[in-house]
Parts: structure tokens; sequence; C-alpha cells
């Protein structure tokens, strides 16, 4: 049934059990295991192209696998640029897309390709990998002889968007509590450190939503396209294909053997050929009348595809839930850069109004140091024959100053420059 069941290891060398190691050349037979040390085994290097990946069956067993590109594009029939968006080397945004015998799943670090009888999972020391491994294999096991409303398909699905939306929901939560505290901070200590640290933090928001976005947007437009979601009923499609196997063997060997039969007989007996029309109807009975739109599509047909749609609603949801966490952060950093813009405008206008009041200060100075100034020059004049003159001018200099500087007072009051 699966490709994968013919591979045997060498003669000699047993099956390996659940969580083995096996490495497959591009032709795909089985060459070894690491660390054997069986006489005689020969060993080869490995083959160029070949990743580390992760099988998980029906049963709920699961073997780590060397396969090459090669292998997996004819074992899933996918074309080379849905493999792209599973390797590690390249940065790709979350992805899910439905082909005709697999789904490709590339969501944050679990990527996956799913078809109707087993996941093949990047493997990775990732804590997402590993925690999807294992708990896919436990409910697989737990649930082995519990009727599942779910097809193989969609539970590995919901396992792999489970784990996205909880591993998203984490990191939403504890950059908001990284965000609030520091944010509070600035409000009321505004530094060059503290703006650091908002500056940093505002970069992982905007990075963090982008990948929140990116996964909401690629739920939607499951949601709004009914084709994508039919290409996803994997199980269902391959029931069918098996189906119209069986309806052609049965026509190829059943109805030409009937035939050659009455072909002998001189009579045609009614009987005889309304019991083969009846079985030619019942082999076609739970069969569409296009082959290849039931191949292709599960809903072409008129299928229903409320059991996916109810299912991508639920994470939808959750994302929507982080997506809105992230925005609320964002205004607020908004509302703290604002203020932080409303408390930095009313120092610089206080810098301003104090730069001012200095400004006038310095003029009226200036005036009665000019008076000072000339009187203090080398000259002949009538005014210095009084002892007391002197005294007087500086009087009446500094009171004129002081009279001045008063108008300047009452005039920035009038014209609202100064807050007095």
């Amino acid at each position: 049934m699966e490709a994968f069941q013919g591979l045997h290891a060498p003669g000699g060398v047993p099956e390996p059990s659940s969580h083995g190691n096996v490495r497959l050349n591009l032709d795909g037979y089985g060459y070894g295991y690491r660390g054997s040390g069986f006489p005689g085994l020969k060993k080869r290097g490995h083959g160029h192209g070949n990743r580390s990946w992760i099988k998980i069956d029906q049963d709920g067993n699961s073997k780590i696998l060397e396969l090459d590109k090669v292998t997996i594009m004819r074992h899933c029939s996918l074309p080379s640029r849905d493999l792209r968006l599973l390797d590690p080397l390249f940065i790709y945004p979350s992805t899910i897309l439905g082909r005709e015998k697999a789904i490709v799943a590339s969501l944050e670090q679990i990527r996956c390709i799913i078809t109707a009888d087993e996941v093949i999972l990047m493997n990775s020391l990732d804590g997402c990998v590993v925690q999807y491994m294992s708990e896919f294999c436990k409910r697989l096991q737990t649930n082995r002889e519990q009727a599942e409303d779910l097809p193989f398909e969609f539970r590995a699905l919901e396992l792999a968007l489970d784990l996205t939306c909880m591993s998203l929901d984490a990191q939403v939560k504890e950059l908001e509590l990284e965000v609030y505290p520091v944010l509070d901070e600035l409000a009321t200590s505004i530094n060059t450190h503290n703006l650091e640290r908002v500056r940093r933090l505002k970069g992982h928001l905007l990075a963090l939503t982008q990948r929140v976005q990116r996964v909401h947007d690629e739920i939607e437009h499951l949601m709004d396209d009914d084709g994508d979601m039919a290409e996803m009923y994997l199980t269902e499609k391959k029931q069918r294909s098996e189906a119209y196997a069986l309806g052609d063997i049965y026509f190829q060997n059943d109805i030409p053997g009937e035939g050659r039969v009455v072909s002998k007989s001189e009579p045609v007996s009614p009987v005889r050929s309304i019991s083969g029309a009846q079985k030619l109807q019942r082999a076609f009975s739970n069969i569409s009348p296009s082959k290849h739109g039931s191949l292709t599509s599960s809903s072409s047909s008129g299928n229903n595809i409320d059991q996916l749609e109810m299912l991508l609603e639920a994470y939808f949801a959750a994302v929507d839930n982080s997506l809105s966490k992230l925005f609320s952060l964002k205004e607020y950093i908004d509302d703290t850069e604002d203020l932080i813009n409303i408390k930095l405008g009313n120092v610089q206008n206080q810098l301003i109004q104090f730069e001012l009041l200095l400004t006038a200060a310095t003029f009226v100075t200036t005036i009665f140091a000019v008076v000072t100034g000339i009187f203090g020059m080398n000259f002949v004049a009538s005014i210095f024959d009084y002892p007391s003159a002197f005294n007087w001018v500086v009087i009446i200099t500094g009171l004129a100053c002081v009279f001045l500087y008063l108008c300047f007072l009452f005039y920035f009051r009038y014209k609202k420059v100064l807050p007095l």
C-alpha cells in the first residue's frame, strides 16, 4: 500500500522497529543502519541531496529515514517547487498546499508532507518538531480502536495547526510580559537605555506580527477557496481511486467472461443479463459520473467540505486572537510614543520659555552695561564735577532696565508666550 513499505534492509538484517534509523539511496533501497556492526555489510556514503525525515504511519509508528528529493517527489506526486517550501535552508512564509495525493504544510518549524496514510516530517531537533512527533504518535496509538470523526490527513493537519497556534500565542504572551513593563518604565523615565530597549522590542513585535499575519492569511485563503479545501480530502480521493480500480477490474474480467458465455449459448437469458447489470450497477454505485473530477476534487460532485471548514475556523479564531493581541500591543507602543513626544515637546517649550526670559534679561543688562561703560570712559564732562552724579545715573539706569524687563514680561503674557 505504501511506497516505503516495500523498502527492506539487506538479507540477514532485521526490520527496524519504531523510532529506528534507516537510510535510503536515490533508488530507495535500504543500505544500512547508523552504527551497525553486522559483518559483511558494506557501508555506502550519503547520497547527494539526502535529508533526514520522520515517517509516521496510521498506527503511530515512526521511523527516521534518509530520503532525497527525487524519492519524495515520486512517492507523493509533488513538484519540486513544493519541496522547496520544506527546505530549511530557505526562509518561506507559512503555507498550506493541497495536492493530488498529499498536503504540503510549512507552518513555522513544522514542515511536513501529509498523505492519506502517513506523515513525512522534516527531522529537526526543534522542540515543536519533537512535540509534534511524540504527540501525534501518542494520539494515533491511543485512538487506534476508537472511531474518529476526522480522517488521517485532517488529524495530522489539526495537530500541526494546534502546535503552531500554541507556539505563536506563547511568543505573543512572552512579548507582552516583556513589553508592558519596559513601556511603563519609559513613560516615567525617558533615557537612552529605555529607548533602545523599546526599539529592540518593537522590531521583535514587527517580525512576530508578520509571521502571525501570514498564518492568518493562509488559513483565511483556504477557507475562502472551496476548491483548495476539496483537494485536501485525501482519504476520500484514495477511496474513490480504489473504487475505480475495482470497477475497472470488474469490467475487464467479469463482463467479458460473461459475454463469452452468452455468445456460446443460443438464447440470451433475461435473468442473467439483469443480474449482470445489477452487479455492474453495484460496482459503480459509489463512483461519481466523472472519474477525473472525483480524483482531483472531492467536492466537484457536491461533497460537503464543512468538516474541514469548521476545523480551519477554530484555528483561524485562535490566530486572529493572537493577531489582535499584537495589534493592541502595537497601539500601546504608539500611545506611549505619543506620550513621550508630548513630554519632550513640553520640555522643549519650557526650554524655549526659559531662553526667552534669559534673552530679555540679557538685553536689559546690556543696556545697563552700556550706560555704565560710557561713564567709565576717559573723557572730559561737566557731570564729573558732581560727586553724586554717577550714583544717580546708575540708579536711574537700573530702574529703567527693570521697568523695561517688566514691560517684556507683560508683553509675553499678553501674547500668551509664557504661562505667567
